[in-house]
């Protein structure tokens, strides 16, 4: 009969690791060694139940952590617990210099040295970096692909180094990019924003996606600068929209987006081509003192309301401003509503 002693559960506990396969009916922990010299690693699989989950919850504090020691984080499938209070970092001596972003004067400069990979997990506590006058650094890529935030996250004053990846990833409250810089490419596709989301001044150095993802509130890309290719077709913008003192120096593509409510683009300056191909309007469509540059595409867009366009310089290369088949929009307009009801859905469940 096998003894239940120390060397008994060590015994099953490698038994478990070597053997995935005959173990794949429990939740199977693929990696669970936090305390790896460069890495905090902990992966578990697809078949682990909510409470397994909870019984390998991470807590906050341990990721901080992790992030002064300069490790990187890789996280899967996990329940993170606490507030991650990115400010209580230790600020560098010595300030990576960013040409135009950080300069070798700037003194209050937190770096976070390995990746940050948050995927397929649930964070229930808040993750932020409140600071007025710091800069936090992101030297390695960020992806919080499929993960939900229950509550806030602010990376205001951010500086992403490397690509981030939100594809998938659900806000549930409010999502704050103020003043950030994405100097690698930024991918989120099907990605759902909640009550509130703001990249007020931010700057895109790379091209951006944000196709056929969802923003059920207040949605702020005020004075933000777009220096590549901007992607935005097939989203849905519920609440009040603002992009208003933007530019956009790439492609803007806003094809088939629904704008349930105000969108402002006043003072927008698109130097490339602008794709608003079957947009749907149902509020307030501002374009007052827009600037296009390049080729304007407005053809078969919808207008609830008439389109604003006092005193806009249009490029001469417009197609005209036309009404498509209403049965069509309906069906862009369905299509775009059924990524809300799943993301209700979702709210409804994790209650």
């Amino acid at each position: 009969m096998f003894k239940t002693g120390s060397l008994g559960r060590w015994w099953v506990a490698a038994w478990l690791c070597v053997s995935p396969a005959q173990a794949s009916a429990g939740c199977l922990l693929d990696d669970a060694s936090p305390g790896a010299q460069e890495r905090f690693t902990i992966h578990l699989s697809a078949s682990c139940s909510q409470v397994e989950r909870n019984a390998h919850a991470v807590k906050a504090s341990a990721i901080l952590a992790a992030l002064t020691r300069g490790q990187i984080v890789d996280l899967d499938g996990v329940v993170i617990h606490g507030d991650l209070a990115l400010e209580t970092l230790p600020v560098v001596s010595v300030p990576p210099v960013i040409d135009g972003i950080i300069g070798p004067h700037d003194q209050e400069v937190r770096v976070i040295a390995g990746g940050l990979s948050l995927v397929n997990s649930t964070v229930q506590g808040r993750i932020v970096h409140r600071s007025a006058e710091g800069t936090l650094v992101f030297s390695g890529p960020v992806t919080f692909r499929g993960t939900a935030f229950e509550q806030m996250i602010d990376l205001s004053r951010s500086v992403f180094t490397q690509p981030v990846v939100l594809s998938g990833a659900v806000f549930l409250a409010e999502g704050y990019f103020v003043q950030s810089q994405f100097l690698g490419e930024v991918t989120g596709e099907k990605t759902a924003f909640g009550p509130h989301t703001r990249f007020h001044r931010s700057r895109f150095h790379r091209s951006v996606t944000f196709e056929q993802s969802g923003f059920s509130g207040l949605a702020e890309f005020l004075e933000v600068r777009f220096d590549r290719d901007a992607n935005l077709a097939r989203t849905y913008f519920k609440l009040g929209t603002g992009f208003s003192g933007s530019q956009f120096t790439g492609l803007a593509d806003f094809s088939e987006a629904l704008f349930d409510g105000d969108a402002f683009f006043t003072f927008t300056r698109f130097d490339g081509d602008a794709y608003f191909r079957r947009a749907t309007f149902r509020a307030t469509a501002d374009f007052d003192d827009a600037q296009f540059n390049g080729r304007e595409d407005f053809s078969k867009a919808f207008f609830e309301k008439g389109p604003q366009f006092t005193r806009a310089k249009r490029s001469g290369k417009a197609e005209s401003l036309g009404i498509e088949n209403p049965q069509i929009q309906y069906a862009i307009t369905l299509s775009l509503l059924l990524f809300s009801a799943l993301l209700i859905a979702y709210l409804v469940r994790s209650r």
